[in-house]
This record gives C-alpha cells, structure tokens and sequence, in this order.
C-alpha cells in the first residue's frame, strides 16, 4: 500500500510540473506585452544626436584620406 501510494505522488508530482511547463510553453507562445513600458519612450533625440556623431566622423575619415591620397599625388610627381 505504501509503494503505491508513493507511486502516486511520483505520477501527481510529473503532472503537475509537466502541466506547469504546458502553462507556460501557452504564456509565452502568446508573447508579452511591453507597449505599457515603451509607449513614453522616444528615441528620436537620441537618434539624431548618435547620427550627427556619426555624419562628423565620416566627414573627419573622408577628409583625412583625401590628404593621403593628395599626399601620395604629390610625392609620385
């Protein structure tokens, strides 16, 4: 009687973690929604701000191989 009753809880206990695991396999199939968390969010200064960054890099690249090639111009002739 013992060794079935034992078995039982064996057989409830996987059940019940193999239903929790179903439950949540459905939660997050279903996804989770964040438009709470990001509808005050807005990223357009920011966006702004990291592409003139970027705008004065490619400006500062361009000019300095531009003087290379110049450079190397001049020391061919």
């Amino acid at each position: 009687m013992k060794m079935k009753l034992q078995q039982l809880k064996k057989i409830g206990t996987r059940s019940v973690a193999v239903g929790a695991a179903a439950a949540a396999m459905q939660a997050h199939a279903a996804g989770t929604d964040f438009s709470t968390l990001t509808t005050g969010i807005d990223f357009s200064t920011v966006t702004t701000g990291v592409l003139a960054v970027a705008a004065t890099l490619i400006t500062v690249y361009v000019a300095i191989k531009g003087a290379k090639i110049l450079m190397g111009m001049v020391r061919g002739a």
